[in-house]
């Protein structure tokens, strides 16, 4: 794999994920249902997440097995924070969100909770340098401004 493969990889993430909110808010809208809209994204999660995974693994001459239950538990756990995550985002839009305060919401604060997770899961050898705690009052501030001057 290129050295270089995984920033493609964080771009498209960083496309899908920015494009989500506005997209979903647009079906919402256009279906007259926030759980229609809801129930469409969880079809795309069977074809995409279920579907092309099987495919990969055949197509690698993997077996579907599954070698450690603890592996399996905190995979599905990641899959229904995901699922559990983008419920809450429809609820967010459904209630009175608008996608422009929203997501950067979502986006400023999650790094927060990353690195809690990730700390609590895989604690660091050493201390933080202390700029590393000024980007989450960066980060907390932001999300204010985001909150104090959304658009009308």
């Amino acid at each position: 794999m290129p050295s270089y493969l995984w920033l493609l990889c964080v771009l498209g993430t960083v496309i899908c994920w920015g494009a989500y909110g506005p997209v979903i808010h647009e079906g919402q809208v256009l279906l007259k249902s926030a759980w229609k809209a809801f129930l469409l994204v969880g079809v795309a999660y069977v074809v995409v997440a279920v579907l092309v995974p099987i495919g990969i693994i055949k197509a690698q001459g993997e077996a579907l097995q599954f070698a450690s239950v603890k592996g399996m538990t905190w995979a599905t756990i990641a899959g229904v924070l995901g699922a559990v995550g983008a419920l809450f985002v429809i609820g967010a839009l459904k209630n009175g969100g608008k996608p422009v305060y929203v997501m950067p919401l979502v986006f400023g604060l999650a790094p927060v909770v990353n690195v809690a997770a990730s700390w609590m899961l895989h604690p660091p050898a050493k201390a933080a340098h202390p700029m590393f705690f000024v980007g989450f009052l960066v980060l907390s501030a932001g999300a204010g401004l985001v909150l104090y001057f959304k658009p009308a």
